[in-house]
């Protein structure tokens, strides 16, 4: 019989640790983008950072330049390990990295090679943080690509403002250990903060204020319950918007009689075209939530994200699949379309953003309208306005941007698009493009526009893993290559990019290693 009283360990794993580097010295062998998302890293966590390599990049030279990060302008040498506490490794040259590595093994020094998983010690996981709060995920460099995706869906999850909340409650129980710091009374302490921690929203701890936590120590001072202090908290909630109910949330447009059964009695097809916006369900316009609520069958496009199709209670209908041939699934939905209609069905037509903003709407109507069915337009949120807007990015700004370019990224013949000449108050949104970054900043480029113009890619606006990843026209393709790119995406270019840079920042959909290469300054 097999005793299961402990259990056994599962083995293969990496032991996670949180490393305290304050002070300490971490070598960076490298000059590339690797070697600085590493140096940004390291800084992140307060060590002493040196780079050691012939010659940097522009955001190690930044660094450098405002001694963030010293630098020794050579190859490396075994005398660098001197005082190291840590060496990461980032060159592309294989051998050279061995020998470094075997210099580190010879002195006990902690040691990590990039893109060479035999000679690491360590891993570099994928990260998120807000405030004091890290969270890492590791697939034991088994999978780092779905690594990042894991780490963007757990931050997604967690409530909007967790980072703060961590802070307030740190501030407390700082408090509380000035007012009550006998050694016999630890228990009481760790017992009472546990019940405010298990109990309270972490909205609202993140919502608390200098009085309010004045108010907690009095409490635990008199020993109330901390499930039962009342507190005036600030009527504006880190985690609310505007205040105004969602008709989504809420189900006002839900009928409880079963709106969605339409007698299909020989009358006439109805055909709605709806567009689904940015991916967020709450962002759905309320006559397009009616639509969906009301259709009995949804045609809908291969890129509806899934939480807008979980709207839907009736039958979904997407286009089949035709690898490069984009007129043949348009073709499909035409088919069916007409189908439905011919049964007196009410259809709606689902497309991506906006119907009429690369979205064919046009086409659709016409082809419809030929065949006796005139269909009604929903509009929807477009991600070449909002999309940059949901992070922190406005297209128009007073005294910076007066005018808004919408272009994209190929032509109905796959051909790149005509850039105009430069203009610094213009802000240009370029769709469907980021698979072609590179020649559309040399585009950019060439039509004069500066290196140092502020360019973002948005990635997934609207949805919980939304991500914007900044650059510069010089910088962002290296950016880009050193974090991945998560598709769909746009590319912003012009100086409205930055405007809000420091609001942006703290959103929780952005990530802050996206930006090494940005300055607010």
């Amino acid at each position: 019989m097999t005793d299961n009283k402990f259990r056994d360990p599962q083995g293969g794993g990496s032991l996670i640790l949180a490393w305290q580097a304050t002070n300490k010295t971490v070598l960076i062998v490298g000059g590339g983008a690797v070697a600085a998302g590493r140096a940004f890293n390291t800084l992140e966590a307060d060590a002493r950072v040196v780079i050691v390599a012939p010659d940097i990049n522009d955001e190690l030279q930044y660094r450098v330049d405002r001694g963030q990060v010293s630098w020794r302008p050579r190859k490396f040498e075994d005398a660098d390990l001197d005082g190291a506490d840590m060496v990461l490794t980032a060159i592309s040259d294989a051998e050279e990295s061995r020998r470094v590595v075997n210099a580190c093994r010879n002195l006990r020094i902690p040691v990590n090679a990039a893109d060479i998983n035999d000679l690491c010690d360590f891993w570099f996981m994928s990260t998120h943080r807000d405030h004091s709060v890290q969270i890492a995920v590791s697939t034991n460099s088994k999978a780092p690509r779905l690594a990042n995706r894991i780490r963007r869906q757990v931050a997604a999850a967690l409530p909007r403002g967790t980072g703060l909340a961590v802070e307030q409650i740190g501030r407390l129980r700082k408090r509380i250990r000035e007012a009550d710091p006998k050694p016999e009374n630890s228990k009481r302490r760790m017992t009472w903060l546990m019940q405010l921690c298990d109990y309270w929203p972490i909205e609202q701890l993140a919502n608390l204020d200098s009085d309010n936590i004045d108010s907690l120590l009095e409490a635990y001072v008199r020993n109330d319950d901390p499930q039962t202090v009342a507190i005036a908290l600030d009527s504006t909630s880190v985690g609310s918007s505007s205040g105004v109910p969602s008709p989504v949330l809420h189900g006002q447009l839900v009928s409880d009689t079963g709106i969605l059964a339409h007698p299909l009695n020989g009358k006439r097809g109805k055909l709605t075209l709806v567009g689904a916006g940015l991916g967020d369900p709450e962002l759905l316009t309320v006559r397009a939530h009616r639509a969906l609520l009301e259709a009995d069958v949804v045609l809908a496009d291969k890129l509806i994200p899934e939480p807008v199709l979980d709207v839907i209670k009736c039958e979904i209908y997407t286009a089949r699949k035709f690898p490069g041939a984009a007129t043949e699934a348009q073709d499909d939905l035409y088919r069916r379309g007409l189908e439905e209609l011919a049964k007196g069905r009410n259809v709606v037509r689902l497309k991506q953003g906006d119907s009429f903003v690369y979205g064919r709407g046009g086409e659709e109507i016409l082809f419809f309208r030929k065949h006796g069915y005139e269909p009604e337009v929903i509009p929807g949120l477009t991600s070449a306005i909002n999309g940059p807007g949901l992070c922190g990015i406005p297209v128009t700004h007073r005294g910076v941007a007066d005018q808004v370019l919408v272009l994209s990224g190929a032509d109905r013949n796959g051909a790149l698009p005509s850039i105009p000449s430069y203009l610094a108050t213009r802000t240009l949104v370029v769709l469907m493009s980021v698979k072609r970054l590179a020649q559309i900043t040399q585009l950019l480029s060439q039509s004069g526009h500066p290196p140092d113009l502020p360019i973002a890619i948005v990635e997934r606006a609207g949805c919980s893993d939304q991500r914007t990843v900044r650059g510069t026209l010089e910088t962002i393709v290296d950016v880009v290559e050193r974090v991945g790119h998560n598709a769909p995406g746009l590319i912003v270019a012009g100086f409205t990019v930055n405007v809000l840079s420091d609001m942006a920042i703290q959103d929780r959909y952005l990530d802050p290693s996206t930006l090494g290469l940005h300055s607010a300054e």
